[in-house]
């Protein structure tokens, strides 16, 4: 079989061993586990960044040959080195060649964007040429104009916003030109330094063969499925596995795996952009091709899910040997597949095996983990006959089973395309993204010149090549910068210590700062803003020659790079002048609310895909959730309270695990739906009669908590509605006494209704698989216990982590009225009981 793959339940642990095919008893697996990182992946991962630094190293070493010992034609139209280097940091780096041939498309589209309409200006350029307030005024409508549309891609507005800071600036540098020609020439010069970074990149990114995207992900796909099949095989060895301390231990390994994984499936991503520029124009099929990460987001769920339910085992009730046999089987079956699905096409790959027979529904709640953690290997295993959720507009096998259902399910509120003329897409959101730009450049170049003339355009170009259309943590990236470009300056004025006359020596020196400052560039410290400034600002001064002093120099670019930043930060906080602790609490209400409207999509749909469009939109809030809580956490305090980061990073975690529940929810329910279309003349539907009524009740006790969390994290003062409802004085609320959901609470202190809602449906469940016990075959009822424990499992998890929530928003309420006794119920009651 394949030698990919280490076998981790068979003893010894060998570092590449075969993948077994003959059944293993995980009673006998080993209590030490091999490492779970597949031999290769240190290796893999080395190689990939030093070939990009490597490449980087060749790209930018190309243009400064080219541009001090290059022929006197190109040298007299490269007048601008530096800007060559920028195109090139910008284009290479982990580029493609899709990438490289993306960039190149921008950078045309960028010099358009950035030179022609320069062109008009200098060639009306008065015989005194721009003053300050002028060059600013300029520069500052030519941004506003580049940044304003929201198709353009950033390297592209980078690009341009470089080239009009160049053209405008060094014009006032040389008051005005003398004649057409010039003017035309500068302008020239402007694009050819711009053509000669984009040569370097795309020759770089060819040699010594091209990188291309397609190899690249299916390599880390390859990764991926090896990473997978150790975890599947750590997971099964932890669900069998009898001693506490070992099962602690697996599930270590499989985090750790599990985030490596996670890691790679986030190259893939970035990776697959790329692909449509590597890939010819020309389609002979009517349906989009399905993308590598959505095909691996197939097997990623499951485990996740598998990972999830072995957290939360307590003890295995399978002791039966066979049973065991039968799993290691299945398990080495499954990673037998995953390798092949490598080497040939899905439909090529046979496979006879079926699951092995399960015993009874369970009666404890504490059992469901153990058959949630089956339910997964069963979607695993028949991967391949899912995706259980076909997009909209395809033909499904899977139909509504009530009227009620297709009538709710048939137009969801907000889901009905609708065409916006074109006017209306210039939005406030763009006008200040715009406007932003527009400001931060202008104030750039003016307090640039006013420093300094002959360097002036270095805080500009900062602004420039820095600009992103998106939020970002200010402070945070600023600092970086500052600490890259002065770490940067340093190494570049003691590398010019040699003569600008050997210029080798010099290149020399470089080589090893590139490939230490494009390391930093996937550092947690540095991130990509301090290791591309660390690397820009030593090419600026080893790279080139006869600018002056390197340390004049580098203190003037020192101080130009501090006036960029200021300003960037002060249109910041001007135009946004928002906290990321604010919005990370607006966005946390907001995804209550999003979670709110999933959890009610369940009911009147199930069965249906109506339900997979809410889960999208819950994950893309918790998403944009994380960003704000991680942007909040690098953000200084002042005068402020502490942001609460561990409050917000447990809610987080359970705000994830809860799309995922509801996920497997919503899945178990599509296939309960579907086997119940063949137990009509046996009993009645399954997902109305059983499922639904607990679903209902489910309902209830969640999107009433999300409700009434989402209304107590829009208070602004606890204290101003506290004085408010005392001058209302009423009553019934004082005395708690008023009817509604939200008085005492909704889950009971200890969890009782949760308890009382997985009695009763297991209850109701056993009673149905006990009626259909002797009509149905054994496949048909494994598939219906396990469908049928995953709804108990995921109701019990949703209700779990919604106390979860509770806990966690209290304790941030409570930390911003310390002396107050906070009861989140009741705020919520008085918050109603005002607004009527």
């Amino acid at each position: 079989m394949s030698s990919n793959i280490t076998a981790i339940l068979s003893p010894p642990p060998a570092p590449r061993s075969t993948l077994e095919t003959r059944p293993t008893d995980a009673s006998t697996a080993p209590a030490t586990v091999a490492t779970p990182f597949p031999p290769d992946h240190a290796c893999s991962l080395w190689r990939s960044r030093v070939g990009s630094a490597l490449r980087t190293a060749l790209a930018l070493t190309m243009i400064g040959v080219a541009t001090v010992y290059g022929p006197a034609t190109l040298r007299s139209y490269v007048m601008f080195p530096a800007f060559s280097y920028v195109v090139a940091m910008l284009i290479v780096g982990e580029a493609t060649l899709g990438d490289s041939l993306h960039g190149t498309a921008s950078a045309f589209y960028g010099t358009l964007l950035g030179v022609l309409p320069a062109m008009l200006a200098l060639l009306l350029l008065p015989a005194q040429g721009f003053s300050i307030a002028g060059t600013t005024l300029t520069v500052s409508l030519s941004a506003f104009v580049v940044a304003l549309p929201e198709s353009t891609s950033l390297i592209t507005k980078r690009i341009a916003l470089g080239q009009i800071v160049i053209i405008y600036v060094t014009t006032f540098g040389h008051n005005a030109h003398s004649g057409h020609s010039k003017a035309i020439l500068h302008l020239a010069q402007v694009a050819a330094s711009t053509a000669l970074g984009v040569v370097a990149s795309v020759i770089a990114l060819l040699f010594p063969y091209p990188r291309l995207a397609s190899c690249e992900i299916s390599k880390k796909s390859k990764l991926y499925r090896e990473m997978v099949t150790v975890r599947l095989s750590l997971l099964v060895n932890a669900f069998f596995v009898d001693n506490k301390a070992c099962t602690v231990s697996l599930i270590s390994q499989v985090r750790c795996l599990t985030s490596a994984s996670t890691k790679v499936l986030q190259n893939i991503n970035l990776k697959q952009a790329a692909l449509k520029w590597e890939r010819p124009p020309l389609s002979f099929s009517s349906t989009p091709p399905v993308e590598p990460s959505e095909r691996l987001q197939e097997i990623e769920t499951p485990l996740k899910g598998m990972e999830m339910a072995i957290s939360s085992v307590t003890a295995v009730h399978f002791s039966d040997h066979q049973f065991k046999r039968d799993m290691i089987s299945l398990r080495n079956l499954i990673n037998l597949r995953l390798i092949q699905d490598c080497y040939m096409d899905p439909c090529e790959i046979v496979d006879k095996t079926t699951f092995p027979p399960l015993p009874t529904l369970p009666h404890d709640p504490k059992d469901l983990p153990s058959f949630f953690f089956l339910f997964c290997m069963f979607l695993l295993h028949n991967r391949s006959l899912a995706p259980l959720f076909v997009e909209a507009g395809q033909e499904s096998k899977i139909m509504p089973t009530t009227d009620q259902t297709e009538n709710s399910c048939k137009e969801e509120p907000g889901t009905k395309r609708i065409k916006i003329p074109w006017y209306t897409s210039l939005r406030r959101e763009r006008l200040v993204v715009a406007l932003k730009c527009s400001l931060s450049l202008g104030l750039a170049v003016l307090f640039g010149l006013v420093y300094s003339k002959e360097n002036g355009f270095w805080s500009g170009l900062t602004v420039a090549i820095t600009m992103t259309p998106w939020r970002e943590a200010t402070f945070r990236l600023a600092n970086v910068r500052a600490q890259g470009t002065a770490i940067g300056s340093v190494y570049g004025v003691l590398g010019a210590l040699i003569s600008q006359n050997l210029m080798e020596l010099r290149f020399l020196v470089l080589l090893p700062w590139i490939t230490f400052a494009s390391f930093l560039q996937r550092s947690r410290m540095y991130g990509p803003a301090g290791g591309i400034a660390a690397m820009f600002s030593a090419l600026v001064i080893l790279g080139r020659r006869n600018y002056g002093s390197p340390t004049a120099f580098a203190i003037a670019r020192l101080t130009e790079t501090f006036i960029g930043f200021s300003c960037s930060a002060f249109v910041e906080l001007l135009l946004q002048p928002v906290r990321a602790s604010t919005l990370a609490r607006e966005q946390l209400s907001q995804s209550l609310k999003m979670l709110n409207e999933c959890v009610e999509s369940l009911v009147p749909c199930i069965g249906s895909m109506a339900p997979k469009e809410k889960e999208k939109k819950l994950r893309v809030k918790v998403t944009a959730l994380m960003k704000y809580v991680q942007e909040a956490e690098a953000e200084p305090n002042f005068w402020f309270l502490p942001f609460p980061f561990a409050c917000y990073k447990k809610i987080c975690a359970s705000m994830t695990k809860m799309v995922d529940l509801l996920h497997f929810l919503a899945k178990s329910t599509v296939l309960l739906t579907e086997y119940s279309h063949g137990l009509a003349d046996v009993c009645d539907d399954i997902p109305d009669s059983i499922v639904g009524e607990h679903l209902v009740h489910l309902k209830k006790l969640i999107c009433s908590s999300a409700k009434c969390f989402a209304e107590v994290l829009q208070v602004k003062s606890i204290a101003r509605l506290e004085k408010e409802w005392k001058r209302k004085h009423i009553p019934d609320v004082e005395t708690g006494k008023v009817e509604g959901p939200y008085v005492d609470g909704v889950m009971g202190a200890d969890g009782e209704d949760c308890q009382k809602v997985i009695a009763s449906f297991l209850q109701q469940a056993n009673e149905l698989m006990d009626r259909l016990d002797m009509s149905i075959d054994e496949s048909l009822k494994n598939q219906l216990v396990l469908c049928l424990a995953t709804v108990g499992f995921c109701m019990e998890g949703l209700m779990k982590e919604t106390r979860e929530l509770e806990m966690q928003i209290l304790e941030i309420v409570q930390r911003e009225n310390p002396g107050a006794h906070i009861n989140l119920y009741a705020i919520c009651c008085k918050v109603k009981e005002m607004s009527t």
